[in-house]
């Protein structure tokens, strides 16, 4: 049975780890990890940030998805926007899913993130999607 996401996979040109570096670990805060011995080599680089992480694999004729996307929960949605920005990353703001506070970037190389935050009231977080 599953019980957990345990990472995504997103792609990326062939060469474009250095450009990527900067926007996970500065932007996002995320901490490259080491990629397994036996996959050192095929490119691409790890990250992680909580019990999340995002593996970037290099990809030839690399073409960022339209709409797919990882939605990654987070515990400051607005203060994230804001380190985001301050990186120069544009943040589209989208109140499209009740009960939470979300916004949509996109990395370096053009791959579409999804952030999102349950908002609270005073009993306690709003029901919704209980994925991240």
């Amino acid at each position: 049975m599953i019980v957990a996401v345990d990472h995504v996979q997103l792609s990326a040109p062939p060469g474009s780890e250095d450009l990527l570096r900067p926007f996970y670990v500065d932007a996002l805060g995320m901490t490259e990890i080491p990629e397994p011995p036996a996959l050192v080599g095929r490119g691409g680089c790890w990250f992680q940030a909580g019990g999340a992480q995002l593996h970037l694999g290099t990809e030839q004729g690399f073409r960022p998805s339209a709409k797919a996307h990882p939605g990654l929960r987070v515990t400051d949605v607005e203060a994230l926007a804001a380190r985001l920005e301050a990186h120069g990353a544009q943040v589209t703001w989208s109140d499209d899913l009740p009960g939470h506070r979300r916004f949509h970037t996109h990395d370096p190389v053009g791959n579409r993130l999804e952030f999102l935050q349950p908002r609270t009231t005073a009993a306690g977080p709003v029901a919704g999607r209980a994925d991240i």
